[in-house]
Parts: structure tokens; C-alpha cells; sequence
């Protein structure tokens, strides 16, 4: 079953600002991981760990390594969305 994707305002405007490469990246990412966005086994989607100064449980991550980008997402199982809520530079701080 792949899942509805969901923009928040914020990942609309990190989308935009993305040059054209990095956004087909990106986007074709979060695409593949729509398809099995759970953690393993079933999926692919990497939880999220509580820093000291975050909330965190309940997010997700997709990891692009070769761009340095990483793109935070909500799973919310009423109408099985995945929602995007940040894209951007893997910076602990800036990020989450």
C-alpha cells in the first residue's frame, strides 16, 4: 500500500528553494519511501531519537547521503499520509 504524501507550509517552501537536481532527488526519495515508509522490518523509514532540547518520537527520517540532505516526516495512520514536514541540509541544530 503506498501512502499519501502531505506537505506542510514549511517542506513547500524547502522544496521550492531546492535547485531543480536536488528536488527530482529528493522527491523521487520520498516517493520510494512512501511505498514502505514504516520502520523495519516492514518498511524503510528510520525513526528519530529524542535529543535532550526535542520531542522527536514519532518522526521519521529519509537519509540522502550523497546530497547531505535529510527530510523529516509524520506518519498519521487515519488515511495512511505521510506527512513531510522538513527538508533540508543535515544539521542537527537547523534541522530538527
Amino acid at each position: 500500500m503506498k501512502w499519501n504524501i502531505e506537505y506542510v507550509k514549511e517542506a513547500q517552501r524547502d522544496l521550492k528553494r531546492l535547485d531543480l537536481y536536488n528536488r527530482k532527488i529528493i522527491l523521487k526519495a520520498i516517493e520510494k519511501t512512501a511505498e514502505r515508509p514504516l520502520p523495519p522490518p516492514d518498511g524503510i523509514g528510520k525513526p528519530l531519537g529524542n535529543h535532550s532540547d526535542s520531542r522527536l518520537g514519532g518522526y521519521y527520517k529519509i537519509k540522502l547521503h550523497s546530497l547531505g540532505y535529510r527530510v523529516v516526516y509524520q506518519l498519521v495512520t487515519e488515511g495512511g499520509t505521510m506527512r513531510i514536514i522538513v527538508m533540508s541540509v543535515r544539521d542537527d541544530e537547523a534541522v530538527y
